[in-house]
């Protein structure tokens, strides 16, 4: 589903600050040779969340979903030369790709990669995060972000990608049978209404690309 008109979204691109040609290779790349590219977010995403990033001076960063490395680079672009981000991932092949195209630029010192589960990580981590991508397997969704919340430095944001699902998160937007088991859908719908219905936290959902849950601790 196109949440927006595509000549409004290209013309947004257009006037907005975008990630470098370094993570321009590796979209490139990936639509052409990596199985489900679909998974990446994108120029648009990418500038907001590059936006998100500079707001609050983000030093601190946790993604879960490395994929082929290109959300890692364009947030580290966006952070200070003595920031860091920690990116995880379980995909061997995808992550040792993601470390090629991270060589070759000058923001790639900035990334440290985890491979394993992100539920076993993530406990082992010191915190404060100023900044959370969570972008991984819908199933844990809700997991990751109970898991995350503590780890919130006092300016921190989590971004919860995917947010919408193709608008199937709607009830009553089911296309077809197959949709109507769904189980992403059922996973991304219980941590969109926990953060709706959670006094400790403020959450923004926007339509952009995917959706994106925007979710901060109240203060």
């Amino acid at each position: 589903m196109q949440m927006v008109d595509k000549k409004i979204e290209e013309y947004c691109i257009a006037k907005s600050n975008l990630p470098s040609a370094d993570c321009d290779r590796i979209e490139d790349y990936t639509r052409a040779n990596v199985h489900g590219s679909q998974m990446l977010i994108g120029k648009m995403e990418a500038s907001f969340i590059g936006f998100l990033l500079r707001s609050i001076s983000a030093k601190r960063v946790l993604e879960l979903g490395t994929f082929t490395g290109y959300s890692a680079l364009t947030m580290a672009e966006n952070i200070p030369e003595d920031g860091e981000i920690f990116t995880v991932d379980i995909n061997e092949s995808t992550v040792a790709l993601a470390k090629e195209f991270w060589s070759k630029s000058q923001h790639g010192h900035k990334i440290k990669s985890l491979l394993g589960n992100g539920l076993d990580i993530i406990p082992t981590l010191k915190a404060p995060f100023d900044f959370v991508f969570i972008d991984a397997d819908k199933r844990n969704y809700i997991d990751y972000l109970k898991l995350t919340v503590p780890m919130l430095s006092p300016r921190g944001i989590i971004v919860i990608d995917n947010a919408l699902w193709s608008g199937r998160v709607v009830p009553g937007t089911e296309l077809s049978g197959s949709d109507l088991h769904d189980r992403n859908t059922e996973f991304i719908r219980l941590v969109n209404d926990y953060i709706a219905s959670e006094p400790t936290l403020y959450g923004t959902l926007l339509p952009i690309r995917d959706g994106m849950f925007l979710v901060t601790k109240k203060i």
